[in-house]
């Protein structure tokens, strides 16, 4: 069998959807799970651009080194390519949801509705404020990290 893989999208790959993919990186070899992950934008703002210097920071204080990450575009041939997209808020799943394919196997759903209790929630966009933004992202892609790894734990074994 494959490895499951997934990926994370936020608007431009350079604050949520990295620091979603090194929440699960982290998350997936803690539980010894062997995955494929990634992270895109829906919009082509920051194409081949590192994550933001605060999401790197972010990740760095969680142990976790972003900086060789770049961003991309999400394209209708993740859709095939992969078994799960999480989105990040509202804005991100209408987005995706107009550009995914016909018979795609992806599961396509909001990062927060893998959590219990949480169904419904976005994880806020930290651009636009202060480190301390992103702290709380970390807090919140980190609890859908370890909610995705249960969810392949119980599926995949």
């Amino acid at each position: 069998m494959s490895k499951p893989s997934v990926l994370f999208v936020c608007l431009g790959n350079i604050c949520r959807s990295p620091l979603a993919e090194a929440a699960f990186r982290k998350a997936a070899e803690e539980a010894g799970l062997n995955v494929e992950v990634a992270s895109a934008g829906t919009a082509d703002y920051h194409v081949g651009q590192p994550p933001d210097p605060r999401s790197i920071d972010e990740a760095d204080r969680n142990g976790i080194d972003i900086r060789s990450y770049r961003g991309r575009q999400l394209k209708q041939q993740d859709f095939h390519e992969f078994d799960y997209i999480l989105g990040m808020d509202r804005s991100n799943m209408a987005n995706i949801r107009r550009i995914e394919p016909d018979g795609g196997k992806a599961r396509v759903a909001m990062l927060l509705d893998l959590v219990p209790g949480q169904h419904g929630r976005e994880v806020g966009d930290p651009y636009y404020g202060g480190e301390e933004g992103f702290a709380i992202t970390w807090s919140e892609v980190d609890a859908g990290a370890r909610a995705l790894v249960a969810v392949m734990i119980d599926e995949h074994g």
